[in-house]
């Protein structure tokens, strides 16, 4: 270490130069941490533990709008048959049919086998692909903005989307679509960013 004053060089963990005295760094604390390393975010060693606050994933109650539209085509399709009682009307409306309820299946097994969710008093973690993983972590205290959208039918049965916005680089933007319990789970996410703040501006200005 090389006194700013005197240009002396003088031992790594010295507090004074040997020679003129001037302060060269501040003692470190019983903890064995400088305040410049607690400025940087370290915790302190009695931080709370990290505790789950919420798991999930895509509900069934965000494809009500879905089978209801399945329904009312599977509907006309049967009146069609009815009035225009031919061959070619029956498997043109039973292919229809037949089509669009495999295509909301496979998209409700996909989105509910493909995703989950998972909050923390310190994380939120989220995982998505079926075939290949991939896990994303967000510190909670990084999170800058909680949105919840809803639709009319999703509206009526409680679900919805939530729009994270944060800081963290690898996904700055996140999209939960069809989240039961929706406004409930947004505020959890909300209060626990909050708290986090809070815990660590309360640290810092300690420091």
């Amino acid at each position: 270490m090389l006194c700013p004053t005197c240009s002396t060089q003088a031992p790594a963990d010295s507090i004074f130069c040997p020679k003129c005295g001037h302060r060269l760094a501040d003692p470190a604390p019983a903890g064995g941490k400088t305040p410049v390393e607690k400025l940087r975010g370290d915790r302190p060693t009695n931080s709370e533990p990290e505790r789950p606050l919420w798991e999930g994933s895509y509900s069934p109650k965000a494809m009500y709008g879905q089978w209801l539209l399945a329904i009312v085509l599977t509907l006309v399709a049967i009146v069609l048959s009815v009035i225009i009682p031919n061959p070619i009307t029956w498997m043109a409306a039973g292919a229809v049919v037949v089509i669009v309820w495999f295509c909301l299946a496979a998209f409700y097994l996909y989105e509910r086998l493909s995703v989950h969710y998972k909050l923390t008093s310190q994380r939120f973690v989220h995982q998505t692909g079926l075939l290949r993983r991939v896990i994303n972590r967000v510190e909670v205290i990084d999170i800058d903005d909680v949105t919840v959208e809803q639709g009319l039918i999703e509206r009526m049965f409680g679900v919805g989307t939530i729009k994270l916005l944060s800081s963290d680089t690898s996904d700055p933007k996140l999209l939960l679509r069809g989240i039961d319990d929706v406004k409930r789970v947004a505020t959890l996410i909300d209060d626990a960013r909050r708290d986090e703040r809070r815990k660590r501006g309360m640290y810092i200005e300690t420091v």
